[in-house]
């Protein structure tokens, strides 16, 4: 009788070895994507001239931008991806997830949604390219701000590089990268697990009634929030000729 407990004691610590290994397997990383780092203000000068439009419910229109080489190296495989995510009503200046009903369509010339990716190719150094990303609303689209988040992928120098906006990080992950424990600014590139970040745009749907004024304070406040540290870096950042592979830049 006593060897079936036995076999019960030594199968426990394998369960919860089990257990914990699901467990990992199921939560977020905490550690950074093996992506070199750039400069912090560079990705404002990869991705820039970002502009969207303001549309009234069933309009068309289409966001706007260009992407610059600022490396020593050429880029190779750059890909774009823009992406509604997130909705500011108005009135109420209620905040949301994106989908509600009747949420801009991004389009372009091999795909519609929610997301669409563009495929720039590559870029020689100081090379610039302009394009832009239909969007669309539907008479059920209600007034307010849709937040846009961007991401951008390349190759450079053998090295793959990752660079996005605020949008894509929770507010933990922003929060714990862009303030030291003295409440002072700081940009962790590091701990967001991204090459650098990018600027990100608002699309707003303003109906016939809706005040023009109050919908760009709609826009202003889906897009602000978070992009202050980002600002500040871009001020700091002085080179603007190559790339850092320190873990530790921030």
């Amino acid at each position: 009788m006593p060897e079936p407990r036995a076999r019960g004691r030594r199968a426990l610590p394998v369960a919860v070895l089990a257990l914990l290994g699901v467990a990992v397997l199921l939560a977020p990383s905490a550690s950074a994507a093996p992506y070199p780092l750039l400069p912090v203000g560079d990705g404002a000068i990869l991705l820039g001239n970002l502009t969207a439009p303001t549309l009234a419910p069933g309009q068309s229109g289409a966001i706007g931008y260009s992407i610059v080489d600022p490396l020593s190296s050429a880029l190779a495989g750059t890909v774009l991806t823009l992406e509604v995510y997130a909705f500011n009503a108005f009135p109420g200046n209620a905040t949301s997830t994106v989908p509600v009903a009747g949420a801009p369509v991004l389009t372009n010339a091999t795909a519609s949604g929610a997301t669409v990716t563009v495929a720039v190719g590559g870029l020689a150094p100081g090379d610039k390219v302009t394009g832009s990303v239909g969007v669309s609303t539907s008479g059920a689209t209600p007034s307010g701000a849709f937040a846009v988040r961007t991401q951008l992928e390349f190759t450079a120098g053998g090295s793959s590089y990752r660079l996005a906006s605020r949008g894509w990080f929770t507010a933990g992950q922003w929060a714990a990268a862009t303030e030291l424990p003295n409440g002072s600014a700081t940009l962790n590139l590091s701990a967001l697990g991204v090459s650098g970040v990018l600027p990100e745009t608002a699309v707003v749907v303003a109906a016939s009634t809706f005040p023009w004024v109050l919908a760009g304070v709609a826009a202003g406040g889906v897009v602000f929030v978070g992009l202050g540290a980002w600002i500040y870096f871009r001020r700091e950042s002085a080179s603007r000729s190559g790339t850092r592979s320190d873990a530790g830049d921030q």
